[in-house]
Order: C-alpha cells, then sequence, then structure tokens
C-alpha cells in the first residue's frame, strides 16, 4: 500500500498537530490535564493520574489524527437508541487515520505496555499499513499518542526519543487509558480509520479515496480497562458508520461494499471482549475482524451510492450497560 503523494510537502501531520498539542498545554486545567518535563520531554497526561475531560478526548483524537481532521461530539439516533456520538470529518483520510491515527505500534518497554499511535509514526514508519516507498513525514517535532494505563517512565521516554530519532525537548508524548473520559473519545473516533484499515486488509487502492465522515457511539467509562476496551470496540462494531467518497467504477464498489461491515464476519453478534480472551492479545486479532458496522461509498465518478450494513442498538445497549 502506498500513500498518496500529492500533498506530502504540504501537510506533516506532526507540524499540524502541533498547534493542538499547544493548546493542551495552555489550557491544561480547563481540559483537566497534567503537563509535566521529564529529561525535556513534554508529557501530557490526559487520564492517568487525572480525571481529564470530554473535552480533552476530542482534542486527543484530534492530535492523533495529526491534525488533518475535525473531530466533534454530538448526540445522534442510532436506530431507535439516542446516545452521545463521536464525529469525525476529514479531506485527508489516509494521511490522518492511517499515517497519523493507526495504533500499528505497540510498545513494551520495562513497566510501560501501551498502543501506539499519532503523527510521531509517520516518521518512523511503525505499523503494518505502511509502504516503505511511499509516505513519510520529514519533522523535528514529533507527537505520540499513547493507550496507556500508566505514564511513560524515564526509560521509556528514552527509548521513544531514540526511536523516533528527535531531540528530547521536540518530542510531545499524550497518554489516557482506555478507561476514561479522554480514552473513551478517542477511540470512538478510530471508526473511519477502522473502515479505511479494513479496506486496506482487503487490498484495495487507497489513493482513490478522496474524503471520509464517520460516526460512532461514544461509550461510557467502563470500570476496568478490559471491560472499557470491549465497550469501545463494541461500540465500532455495531453502533458506527462510516462514509467514504471515491473515485473508481460502479461495479467494483458494488462488489467491495458488502465485504466492509462486520455483519458479513463469522464473529458477527459476539461481544468483542469474548473475541478479545479468545486470541488473547490485541495485535493477535485476524485484521478482517476490526470493521465498522454500517457503510456508505459514494462515487465521485457516477454519482451512485453504495450501503451495506447495520446499526445493533440491542447489542449496544448490552455491552455500554444500559
Amino acid at each position: 500500500m502506498s500513500f498518496p503523494n500529492a500533498q506530502q510537502s504540504k501537510l506533516s501531520p506532526n507540524r499540524q498537530a502541533f498547534p493542538l498539542v499547544n493548546e493542551f498545554i495552555l489550557k491544561s486545567k480547563l481540559l483537566r490535564v497534567g503537563v509535566k518535563k521529564q529529561n525535556e520531554v513534554t508529557v501530557i497526561d490526559c487520564g492517568v493520574q487525572v480525571q481529564g475531560s470530554w473535552e480533552a478526548g476530542v482534542l486527543f483524537a484530534a492530535v492523533c489524527l495529526g491534525g488533518l481532521a475535525q473531530v466533534k461530539i454530538h448526540w445522534l439516533d442510532f436506530s431507535g437508541f439516542r446516545w452521545p456520538t463521536v464525529e469525525v470529518v476529514t479531506a485527508h483520510p489516509v494521511q490522518a487515520c492511517l499515517a497519523s491515527q493507526y495504533a500499528g505500534w505497540p510498545i513494551k518497554n520495562g513497566d510501560l505496555t501501551a498502543m501506539g499511535s499519532g503523527p510521531g509514526r509517520a516518521i518512523i514508519h511503525q505499523g503494518s499499513l505502511y509502504d516503505r516507498n511511499g509516505y513519510e513525514d520529514y519533522s523535528k517535532t514529533a507527537v505520540i499518542c499513547l493507550e496507556s494505563e500508566e505514564l511513560p517512565t524515564v526509560a521509556a521516554v528514552q527509548y521513544l526519543v531514540e526511536e523516533l530519532g528527535c531531540e528530547p525537548k521536540d518530542l510531545y508524548i499524550l497518554a489516557a487509558p482506555t478507561a476514561s473520559l479522554a480514552g473513551s473519545v478517542q477511540i470512538a473516533a478510530r471508526a473511519l480509520e477502522t473502515g479505511l484499515s479494513k479496506l486496506a486488509v482487503l487490498g484495495y487502492d487507497l489513493e482513490r479515496i478522496d474524503s471520509g465522515w464517520g460516526t460512532c457511539p461514544l461509550p461510557p467509562v467502563a470500570g476496568s480497562n478490559l471491560n472499557a476496551l470491549g465497550r469501545s470496540n463494541d461500540g465500532i462494531l455495531y453502533g458506527s458508520t462510516v462514509l467514504y467518497n471515491l473515485k473508481d467504477n460502479d461495479e467494483t464498489l458494488d462488489s467491495l461494499v458488502n465485504q466492509i461491515p462486520f455483519c458479513f464476519s463469522r464473529e458477527y453478534e459476539r461481544p468483542f471482549i469474548e473475541i478479545f480472551e479468545e486470541y488473547g492479545d490485541f495485535y493477535n486479532i485476524d485484521p478482517l475482524v476490526f470493521s465498522p458496522a454500517e457503510v456508505w461509498l459514494c462515487n465521485l465518478n457516477s454519482g451512485r451510492s453504495f450501503h451495506a450494513g447495520v446499526l445493533r442498538p440491542d447489542l449496544l445497549r448490552n455491552s455500554f450497560g444500559i
């Protein structure tokens, strides 16, 4: 897979995200986040040792998307189930979602175990979705987002500095647990990325995708990170809707659309927590499992739209404890 090259020189996810990172620093009390320096590296705690907030989660998600997408929270009706939703809209879906947001960097260093994502990945090509001859972000500033129960230790921070090849003062690390206000938002903001990842696994030419729009229910914070992992992924599998504007032929899209939603998976109707426990590790799960609930493919060449999938408010209610 390769990333569209036309705007690489103009769009650096790390540089685009930096004003958002600075907003965390300037509004730390308002957002209920913690900011500290660790060997000159800036570490922003969005929910590990602080309460955090939904607003921090929106900003966290926007940073994770490399500043290349708009993220909002509002109410939405999920087939009769009215609930808060996270909405992501972008004119740069591949750069924002796959080159930046995709959690393709499993980090294990000492006591730190985290899923790494964010624009810093585009500097070092961390994640199997990268084409080594494709997209790369040349930026001296690096921003990494960690889904983790712990803040990075001194050793872990040094490890990240070395991996990213940047000066300590130019590295910014955001961290939030799965079971937190910010964590719930940033995972729900991954519906659009989930659909793109599925398309990549299916071998689709991502350069044909022009723009994207995704919504996903915002799960209530669970009592543990394991249960939060289940709820947040159930939200995507059974409650998310994604729409992609593409340029292709109608026959291809008509055939493709039915391969994307989760309802066509052999794991359909199972809670994600069961799937996770069966595989034993998040990164061992069959990539085809990760799918949106509902998909729209809109062909900019012909004006036709193709739809597949269904929302399952009954399964959402059960997962969310409602």
